[in-house]
This record gives structure tokens, C-alpha cells and sequence, in this order.
């Protein structure tokens, strides 16, 4: 899985954003968002840095300006339990509320399944 999460290919395919990301601590890079209109996001680069690193364990990264994503890996039975935080949202802002509501469900639907696919089409 942390292939998933590090790999720019591997990124691309469930997250559906070109990038040029690298698991190193200060590293920045580029997330390519479609637009959105209903959030009145234009799209084009979102420009990222990763914040943390634990090869195997956790990847946190800023997301824009205001956001920080955290994917958090640890084992499960036979396999890896993937936690995500997505903080930094501003409550009193009704483009970041809206912002929220919009990746929030894709975090909790398409994502998943995106990733799930990515994941099986991998070799062990």
C-alpha cells in the first residue's frame, strides 16, 4: 500500500491527479485538481509538500495552502488498516465548508474503491 500513497503513477490512477510527488521530508510538488464549479475551484496545480514520513507507516502532506492530508498505515491480521485525516478546514468559511463536504465524500466513496482497484492490479 505505501507504494500507493508514494508512487506518482500509483498516486495518479486512484486519486485521479497528475504529480510529481517523492516521499521526502520538505519535498514539494504539484497535485493536478480538475475544477470543480459547484465549489468555485478553477482547478489546475495544487501545490503540496510533504511534512512527514515513516517509510511503511505514515505520509503527511500540506494540500494547498490551508489543508494537511495524513494517510496512516498499520497492520491489521494479514493485512493494513489505511487511516486518513484531512484537517485544516475553516468552519467560518462557506468555500471551505463547502470544500469539506465535497472531498469528504469523495474520501469516504470513490476513493476508496479507486484505491482498492490500484491495489489489487498491484503484484504482491
Amino acid at each position: 500500500m505505501w507504494r500507493a500513497l508514494t508512487e506518482p503513477q500509483l498516486l495518479e490512477r486512484w486519486l485521479r491527479m497528475p504529480n510529481d510527488i517523492k516521499p521526502v521530508v520538505g519535498q514539494r510538488f504539484e497535485l493536478l485538481a480538475d475544477p470543480v464549479p459547484a465549489a468555485g475551484f478553477a482547478g489546475g496545480p495544487v501545490a503540496c509538500e510533504v511534512l512527514a514520513v515513516e517509510p511503511e507507516r505514515l505520509l503527511s502532506i500540506s494540500w494547498g495552502p490551508e489543508w494537511t492530508v495524513t494517510w496512516r498505515l498499520e497492520p491489521e491480521g494479514r493485512g493494513t488498516r489505511l487511516f486518513l485525516s484531512h484537517e485544516g478546514f475553516d468552519p467560518e468559511d462557506e468555500f471551505q465548508r463547502m470544500s469539506r463536504r465535497i472531498m469528504g465524500g469523495g474520501w469516504r466513496t470513490g476513493v476508496p474503491k479507486a484505491l482498492a482497484r490500484v491495489l489489487d492490479e498491484m503484484p504482491d
